[in-house]
């Protein structure tokens, strides 16, 4: 028998979605640190199998993990708030407001001080944050419709989408504009000499906080039968993940093919589309992150902790850790360069920048060690206060 009181009494569901939030928030960050470090960023894409390395290529995959069970716990966070007593009304204005809260955030601060560092957009991108703000405005409508109607919409989306593939930005004219930022990336010049690139579409990303928003309610059941949900669901994503991919017809606009070895053959079978993400994409990342959640569903001890602190604050992390690479980038291309390193353009590397993986694998390391005070403390902010202002953090 369910029980609606639960949510409220057992802390410890709420741990599982922080912990695996802050799990994939703490892996977000090593593809981020691999972009601003590696000696191979700039010159190989690290999916493309006929240049890549098996080290490169799994520290690539293993991140594809983190926009889709962000996006998707952004939904179930949503639906939280709402089995906490906050009526359809508020939760819809707090959904849109903070989804333009979001946009905002990107196209200003994550974008001048994360990525780009300069203020003169000739280049922006909308990318996961841009994605969950517009997600989180088009939740915002669909949580008047019945749980039923939110999870079939959603899942239409997702399974649905890649019928769309057929549909080039050339064949619609002059929505060319509302067709990249719905579902094929693509540069849009909205002023002179300016680009914005829609590096996350938002189909099917608006399907996945559905669906995510949908699963929520799944918390409302006690432990053990909500842990046998999680692990039957997970595993059954999983299995259609194979099974759709072993037919190798529908799910992904690139089919996987037979490699130079069988190592190489599974990383092409893994391979799939990120922008937009395929079908296979989803059911490749959300159904093992589904099923890991009743192991998540436990004490964890001191490492437990503090992974559930960075799922605690999620934006704020989010918010500092790229800032924070920049400044390491800095510091380092100082100590390597001098100051001729002021003299180089800004848009490509200094000659010879970059490491190797396990250099990059070590920043990274130190840069989750110099986050975790500041996140910790932000934490405890949020617990003793009830700043509505917070919620927006």
């Amino acid at each position: 028998m369910s029980n609606p009181t639960a949510l409220t009494q057992n802390r410890t569901r709420l741990d599982s979605i922080d912990f695996l939030r802050g799990l994939v928030m703490i892996i977000m960050a090593l593809d981020h640190t691999r972009d601003f470090f590696s000696s191979t960023a700039f010159e190989i894409d690290p999916t493309d199998l006929t240049r890549t390395s098996s080290a490169l290529f799994l520290t690539r995959w293993i991140t594809h993990f983190c926009a889709p069970v962000f996006v998707f716990l952004a939904g179930t966070a949503a639906y939280l708030a709402g089995s906490r007593g906050k009526s359809k009304a508020a939760l819809s204005q707090f959904l849109f407001t903070r989804g333009v809260w979001l946009i905002v955030l990107e196209l200003t601060v994550i974008r001048c001080l994360g990525w780009y560092w300069n203020f003169n957009y000739a280049h922006s991108r909308g990318q996961v944050i841009w994605a969950i703000g517009w997600s989180l405005i088009a939740l915002a409508g669909l949580i008047h419709l019945p749980i039923r109607v939110i999870a079939i919409f959603g899942v239409v989306m997702i399974a649905g989408h890649n019928l769309l593939d057929g549909i080039k930005l050339e064949s619609v004219g002059a929505w060319r504009w509302l067709w990249a930022i719905l579902h094929v990336p693509a540069e849009l010049e909205w002023a002179k000499g300016k680009i914005f690139f829609t590096q996350y579409p938002l189909i099917p990303w608006i399907g996945v906080m559905a669906v995510g928003y949908a699963f929520g309610s799944i918390f409302r059941r006690e432990q053990a039968e909500r842990n046998k949900l999680f692990l039957r669901l997970g595993l059954a994503l999983m299995a259609a993940f194979i099974v759709i991919r072993g037919i190798n017809v529908y799910g992904n606009p690139q089919p996987w093919a037979v490699q130079k070895n069988w190592w190489f053959s599974i990383f092409s079978f893994l391979n799939c589309e990120k922008y937009p993400p395929s079908l296979l994409y989803l059911l490749m990342t959300l159904g093992p992150a589904i099923a890991l959640l009743p192991l998540l569903d436990r004490a964890w001890g001191k490492l437990g902790q503090a992974i559930i602190t960075f799922g605690r604050v999620p934006l704020f992390y989010y918010l500092l850790h790229l800032p924070l690479l920049r400044v390491i980038v800095v510091i380092v291309a100082i100590a390597k360069y001098g100051s001729d390193i002021f003299n180089l353009p800004q848009d490509q590397p200094p000659p010879g920048w970059g490491f190797h993986l396990p250099v990059v694998y070590l920043i990274w390391l130190g840069a989750i060690l110099l986050l975790y005070p500041l996140c910790r403390w932000f934490a405890g902010v949020k617990q003793r206060s009830r700043k509505a202002w917070l919620s927006y953090l």
